[in-house]
């Protein structure tokens, strides 16, 4: 098993973050269940906390085929919206103030969501978190023309990583914590947190503007739409 000394010392101890939720539309969508943790160096998580919320609205039948969520087991079981983000925010505003870094695959759907989710229960929202880990654009900026879908499934398999519960919060953020030490044990990262993060800000703009431009070649995008590659909150807010 990989040890300690394969990895750079501000990846030894990571924090990890993922949501599953009512869609996909971080300006209207819910949280439904989310996950925070902490792991060590060989990947074990030494801490954790999950939740699961009672949205307030209808959970769509694809989300629930996602997730496994329904909107009946939400309301018997979820607790109040407002008092899971808030505490949601909380965790991760704890590990940032003691410098932990927060894994999140494709964090800017997650943080997003989570920050328009404060603003819609009156919460204090997360203030440009960071440092933030984010595998997906790490991936892509050190593999970037290898081919295939880039999933967090798919990707944890191309490194090795187990992900035997695709799509529970817990399981896909361990996951993504994995795949982050895994991708700094086979590419020379940046040499601490910060500038991983700040490298990740450029990188995500990049891809984004790649992407619209594929986009609107194929015609899943109007020449004047643009993707936004914001990172890690949307500017939307």
């Amino acid at each position: 098993m990989p040890t300690a000394t394969d990895l750079p010392p501000w990846l030894t101890r990571v924090g990890v973050f993922d949501l599953e939720t009512t869609g996909v539309d971080v300006t209207r969508d819910r949280i439904v269940t989310a996950h925070v943790g902490v792991l060590d160096a060989d990947g074990r998580e030494i801490a954790s906390k999950d939740w699961l919320a009672d949205p307030g609205v209808e959970i769509p039948e694809g989300a629930t085929a996602v997730h496994g969520i329904t909107t009946a087991k939400a309301r018997a079981e979820g607790r109040d919206a407002a008092e899971v983000v808030s505490e949601v925010t909380a965790a991760l505003r704890s590990l940032l103030a003691r410098g932990i870094p927060v894994v999140a695959y494709n964090a800017s759907y997650d943080f997003s969501l989570l920050a328009f989710e404060c603003a819609r229960h009156g919460i204090a929202p997360l203030v440009d978190p960071a440092p933030i880990i984010d595998p997906l654009v790490i991936d892509k900026a050190y593999d970037r023309y290898r081919p295939g879908k880039r999933t967090l499934s798919v990707v944890a398999e191309h490194y090795a990583v187990g992900l035997d519960a695709a799509h529970q919060a817990s399981a896909d953020a361990i996951a993504a914590g994995r795949v982050a030490q895994a991708l700094a044990r086979r590419f020379t990262l940046p040499p601490s947190s910060d500038e991983l993060h700040t490298r990740q800000i450029g990188w995500a703009r990049s891809q984004a503007e790649s992407l619209t431009e594929y986009f609107i070649r194929i015609g899943r995008l109007d020449p004047e739409e643009q993707l936004d590659g914001t990172w890690p909150v949307r500017r939307a807010l």
